[in-house]
């Protein structure tokens, strides 16, 4: 599984971005993040949640697993209960682990 992460925006309009392939991952943190992804029924959410706010965080998430790939992109203020658990523990690997350039 291929996921990308992406965090735009904020008051200082930052970027802030990883990729992750589970595949090279230790297992722990493999299981962990498929867990999550079914847990959050990510491939049934809408491609766009819209949100409200300026200056807030926009979060891009595309999973690639098998045939199906998925894109969502939603605002920190909209981000559903069941997807928060997912993008916070994509930006705590992304904060270990930024893309090399």
């Amino acid at each position: 599984m291929k996921i990308e992460y992406e965090r735009t925006g904020g008051f200082a309009g930052m970027r802030f971005a990883t990729q992750v392939d589970t595949a090279s991952l230790p297992r722990t943190d493999s299981d962990a993040l498929r867990k999550l992804i079914t847990e959050s029924k990510f491939f049934d959410l809408p491609s766009a949640i819209p949100s409200a706010g300026a200056d807030g965080f926009m979060y891009k998430l595309t999973v690639e697993e098998k045939r199906r790939r998925h894109t969502i992109e939603v605002g920190d203020s909209a981000i559903p209960e069941s997807l928060r658990p997912l993008v916070e523990r994509l930006h705590q690997f992304a904060r270990r682990h930024p893309p090399s350039s």
